[in-house]
């Protein structure tokens, strides 16, 4: 679980550290600052804030986490939002990268962020969260640890996330409504089941069939009936064996894949030493993200797993999108995911 993004209240995270968005003085102030102060301790913290003084903005000191879940806290100073003039994105990509780093340096395996420098410091959510997703990714590209994004409540996303409106759209225009759906296949007397069918299940249908079943789902597009050839693999190719011919097409390495696709090391290592390995659909997404697919390969390689996009999953139609336009940062598309209440990518 590399990367993640949660809603909970960080001071109850079981990590081995929590990041505070400290001031420089290193005071007990309001926010996720204070919150931490109190469940930690307040006596205990702040003698132990006291005892290092100060913290430039970008840079990060650590402290035990006292009566906290987490063993440490990693203090790090945002900067305070003067309108994107001043420097502010600098501070706050040094403030991730000093944080990340001294967890590093300390030998930690996971550590949960707040969104640093949203709360009373100013700075903007959407802003905010971009410099986050990217400082966070290029971390973990050289790095193993398991990061958390903690927000306290959905609203802190949706207000920032600047693809919320098109995505919304999007789903809008693509989303078919699993009643009406039910309702239209008795209009039809079709044959197949509620969830779309894999595509090579398709081509054995008459044209008929496959003309009915697309006026159900538009936005799943078939393959022709004869023209087998335009599929990246074989047939008779596993996903193991279809995942790992992909990786070699693209002149990937293992690491670069699981990374971009924000899959644990070691479920990779089970998926590369069995070739009949069955994955979720989560996994398989996250792959055809990582691995940057096309929308017509995402769907070959989700057959290979026994899946498809479906029109009735906002997940779905999710990473669709973003297919489709061309953006493989598995950090923005678990962003969006988490932005619509929807399960993560490889997590």
């Amino acid at each position: 679980m590399p990367f993640n993004i949660i809603r909970n209240d960080i001071v109850s995270m079981d990590v081995d550290a929590i990041v505070n968005a400290a001031n420089s003085g290193l005071k007990q102030g309001g926010g996720v600052c204070g919150r931490i102060f109190y469940a930690a301790g307040e006596q205990e913290m702040t003698k132990a804030c006291d005892a290092i003084g100060y913290c430039p903005p970008g840079s990060a000191v650590i402290t035990p986490g006292f009566n906290l879940p987490a063993r440490y806290v990693i203090h790090t100073v945002g900067p305070i939002w003067q309108g994107g003039n001043q420097g502010e994105e600098s501070v706050l990509r040094s403030a991730y990268r000093s944080s990340l780093e001294l967890a590093k340096e300390y030998g930690l395996e996971s550590i949960a962020f707040p969104l640093i420098s949203s709360g009373i410091y100013g700075y903007p959510y959407e802003e905010a969260l971009a410099v986050a997703l990217d400082e966070i990714n290029r971390f973990l590209f050289q790095h193993d640890m398991q990061v958390t994004l903690v927000m306290f409540d959905q609203t802190a996303v949706a207000l920032g996330f600047k693809l919320r409106k098109d995505l919304k759209s999007y789903i809008d225009d693509h989303y078919v409504d699993e009643h009406l759906d039910r309702n239209r296949r008795r209009d039809y007397n079709h044959p197949y089941a509620p969830q779309p069918m894999i595509q090579h299940d398709m081509l054995r249908e008459s044209p008929k069939q496959r003309r009915e079943y697309e006026q159900i789902y538009p936005s799943v597009s078939m393959p022709e009936t004869g023209k087998d050839e335009k599929l990246v693999f074989p047939k008779e190719k596993t996903f193991s064996e279809a995942l790992l011919n992909l990786i070699d097409s693209k002149g990937m390495t293992d690491a670069e894949t699981y990374k971009r696709s924000n899959i644990d090391r070691r479920l990779f290592s089970k998926i590369r030493s069995n070739p009949g390995y069955a994955p979720s659909k989560s996994t398989v997404l996250a792959f055809t993200i990582g691995l940057r697919l096309s929308v017509q390969d995402a769907q070959d390689l989700l057959a290979r797993a026994g899946f498809a996009f479906s029109p009735c999953d906002t997940r779905d139609l999710i990473v669709s999108y973003f297919l489709e336009k061309g953006d493989h940062d598995i950090a923005r598309v678990n962003a969006a995911l988490y932005d619509f209440d929807q399960s993560l990518l490889g997590v």
